[in-house]
């Protein structure tokens, strides 16, 4: 059910490429916004004493990194715990503010270490792609992982990317012009 939920809230996240445009007040107070979500969350982990910090993300994103304490238990199996930590952020933010801006929250750099992997491993399969004249196939993904990989390879004149399959079995496709 709560995977469901991601998935429909991190497509609607991938809907939208531009940000929106706003002043330093506006963003702010969804800065403000989604931090104070954040803490009241963290309230119920045990993860002792932790610092957010807020920076503008490379697609105009708002980045909220937590350092600190034990924070293995917020980061969860492969992720999952902080893509529910995210959705809760963002929906609660959403819901505050009255529209949607791009919140992502990261676990000392984790998404950011991911984000780097991906990025390598969509380079190499679009080399290959390329070079062996056939479609790749990548593992299933969240679309917070396609759209990192479309993001990647929309400039690559070699290749063109693709989703296909349904539900958590959906994965991009890496094709050669």
């Amino acid at each position: 059910m709560i995977d469901e939920a991601i998935e429909e809230q991190q497509n609607v996240e991938s809907a939208s490429e531009e940000p929106l445009e706003l002043n330093d007040e506006e963003l702010d107070r969804i800065a403000d916004t989604a931090i104070a979500a954040l803490q009241d969350i963290l309230k119920y982990f045990s993860v002792g004493e932790v610092t957010i910090d807020e920076y503008e993300g490379d697609e105009g994103e708002l980045i909220l990194d937590i350092t600190g304490g034990d924070l293995a238990v917020l980061i969860g199996r492969h992720g999952k715990t902080l893509d529910a930590l995210q959705f809760l952020v963002s929906a609660i933010t959403v819901r505050t503010i009255g529209f949607r801006y791009p919140v992502v929250v990261d676990i000392e750099g984790y998404k950011s270490r991911q984000r780097q992997k991906l990025e390598s491993i969509a380079r190499s399969s679009a080399s290959r792609a390329a070079s062996q004249n056939r479609s790749v196939k990548l593992r299933p993904m969240t679309p917070y992982e396609r759209r990192i990989v479309h993001i990647t390879l929309r400039d690559d004149n070699r290749v063109e990317t693709a989703s296909e399959g349904e539900g958590s079995a959906r994965h991009v496709v890496i094709l050669p012009l």
